[in-house]
């Protein structure tokens, strides 16, 4: 009896020791390099394209199978279950208000950023949206609207205006950093991602802020009456905090003198973020995982267990992760204030003055969903806006493990769920230096990861660099050009730049540049680079957001050739170069090379 007790004792531990927990130190803290349990292969399958500035996805979780995909100009598309994407939007929030759209989208951060479904979206037919209200100069508004019975795959403009009840309004002092992601949780409540505010650096201090919403992860009761917006759910960790009460000085304990909070807002469950423009519940344990957009060199995951009672505090801006905020070398010494993230990852450029990383690095986290199929078990999925790279975060039993599973040329914007509990993604052609507003650039897609074995015959597939190790080089044989990804063949004739001039054919049959040393061209390429590339790299080819072009310190196989930099150029190699890719005429990108090997290198 007794050593049964024992062996169930132990079982017991061993159980509780096997569930994700949150790091206690810096070391625990997972970073690239990691190794996830079982080894999974994953795919980006195409589901559906065309749409611009994609960037959220939902579905209604009422059997329908529809998924709904929203835009930044303020639209919401449909894509059926047979991967039709419907015509009209579900919901147009730029043609109810008689002066104009509603979005303000003046900046590639603003827009329609989320929506979320009631959990009982199938009996009631309420859906919420957050976008940046253009009426009010930006700020982010949480809308409720209703579906009728009798057309649910479209809201016509007199159906929006008869039945939006706005929820909150956000005051935005700044165009960026405005979080936006919107989610019920499995407490029925909504969660709100909240960013600091903006500009740079939380200037105005907002993280640690307990009377502002800014900077924060808030949760509410919108299960309320029509004349009351939203309920404090009782459990809230600041739910009575700045309640008014008669003060007592003596009798009560320093712990109870700490939970009051005059100024504190009582819809806070999280705070101490600077821009989580996406989270996730995991769908079987209810975990919560936080994608936290970093300041200049990491990128940092929170994860919440279910079992959180809310109030965790990460830091910002008093650390980024697990580094002190600013930083300003390697060596940094500075108190961890708060909970520290799950796991981090580098920029380019991991502190000031560091030398250019080759791999496992990005700059804007997106936080895609927690995938519990294809041998991953709760592996929640990030994608980076800048590197086109996806991450895996994991617990392996003992400790929790980040590895890149792809590294594909999309720019992420965001991810969510299919009915079915696949983990979905969208990308847009939308980098900071080339937007063209909100219904000018090119289109982007929605993606389903998929394990890598059942990926359905004829599929499309998110071009990547193969586990295990980059695309080959081109030895021997005729000169053929090649993606740089995933090393297939690269057809020229698939652009709009079909006619190809004499240097063009020259440099086809040679594989090499025959503008080198040309002053004119190098003349004419100065001024293209610094018209398509100066955003990303500075003026003598060095790093700013992208790699440095003279030292070799290239991020793409093959590309400290002729032939490797114009594949790269060409096909678009990474997701901030995909407005590029095939609409810089061939001659064009001869001569930036050129001028690029003008440059003085660096070493």
């Amino acid at each position: 009896m007794f050593a049964l007790a024992g062996l169930v004792l132990v079982a017991s531990l061993v159980a509780q020791d096997s569930r994700p927990r949150v790091p206690k130190t810096v070391d625990e803290v997972a970073r690239p390099g990691g190794k996830l349990p079982g080894n999974p292969k994953i795919a980006l399958v195409k589901v559906a394209d065309g749409f611009i500035d994609p960037t959220n996805v939902a579905n209604a979780g009422d059997g329908s199978g529809r998924i709904f995909v929203t835009e930044r100009v303020g639209r919401v598309r449909i894509v059926h279950k047979n991967g039709e994407v419907q015509k009209e939007p579900f919901l147009d929030l730029t043609n109810f208000n008689p002066l104009g759209s509603d979005v303000q989208t003046g900046f590639v951060e603003q827009g329609l950023y989320s929506i979320a479904f009631h959990p009982k979206f199938k009996n009631n037919g309420y859906f919420f949206v957050h976008y940046a209200s253009l009426p009010f100069n930006g700020d982010g508004v949480i809308v409720r609207f209703q579906v009728d019975p009798a057309s649910p795959n479209r809201l016509t403009p007199e159906r929006v205006k008869q039945t939006a009840k706005v929820i909150l309004r956000i005051e935005q002092p700044y165009y960026n950093h405005n979080g936006g992601q919107i989610e019920f949780g499995p407490d029925g409540f909504l969660y709100i991602a909240s960013g600091d505010g903006g500009w740079e650096g939380d200037p105005l201090e907002t993280g640690q802020d307990l009377s502002t919403w800014l900077g924060k992860i808030l949760r509410i009761d919108v299960d309320s009456d029509d004349r009351t917006p939203y309920r404090i759910p009782p459990s809230n960790p600041l739910a009575g905090a700045a309640a008014e009460r008669l003060m007592s000085l003596f009798g009560i304990s320093e712990e109870d003198f700490a939970k009051i909070k005059t100024k504190s807002r009582p819809e806070i469950w999280a705070y101490g973020v600077r821009n989580p423009y996406e989270f996730s519940f995991d769908l079987k344990t209810g975990d919560l995982y936080i994608a936290d957009v970093g300041q200049n060199h990491w990128e940092e995951i929170h994860y919440q267990p279910a079992s959180s009672k809310g109030g965790e505090n990460y830091g910002w801006p008093k650390v980024n992760g697990t580094k002190c905020f600013p930083m300003t070398g390697p060596d940094d010494k500075c108190p961890i204030v708060g909970t520290l993230p799950a796991a981090e990852y580098p920029h380019e450029i991991p502190y000031p003055g560091a030398q250019p990383l080759k791999d496992g690095w990005g700059c804007s986290i997106e936080g895609l969903g927690v995938a519990n199929y294809g041998g991953m078990n709760g592996v929640y999925l990030v994608g980076d806006w800048c590197s086109g790279r996806v991450f895996g975060l994991g617990w392996d039993g003992r400790k929790w493990q980040l590895e890149e599973l792809l590294h594909t040329n999309l720019q992420f914007t965001a991810g969510g769920y299919d009915e079915d509990g696949h983990v979905m993604a969208v990308n847009c052609n939308c980098f900071y230096t080339s937007d063209r507003g909100a219904v000018g650039n090119p289109p982007g897609a929605l993606w389903r990861v998929l394990p890598e074995s059942q990926v359905p015959a004829g599929a499309e597939k998110a071009r990547a660099i193969p586990k295990g190790g980059p695309a080959s080089t081109t030895t021997g044989g005729p000169l053929t050009f090649r993606h740089p990804l995933d090393d297939t063949p690269l057809d020229f004739n698939s652009t709009p730049d079909a006619s190809l001039t004499p240097a063009v054919r020259q440099f086809r049959e040679s594989g090499r540049n025959p503008l080198k040393g040309n002053a004119a061209a190098i003349a004419e390429g100065k001024a293209s680079y610094q018209q398509n590339c100066a955003g990303c790299h500075l003026d003598d080819g060095r790093g700013r957001i992208g790699s440095n072009l003279v030292d070799a310190q290239y991020n793409h196989p093959r590309s400290a050739t002729d032939v490797g930099l114009f594949e790269v150029i060409y096909a678009g190699g990474s997701g901030a170069m995909q407005p590029y890719a095939g609409r810089i005429p061939n001659e064009t990108m001869l001569k930036i090379m050129a001028f690029l090997d003008s440059l003085p290198k660096q070493r």
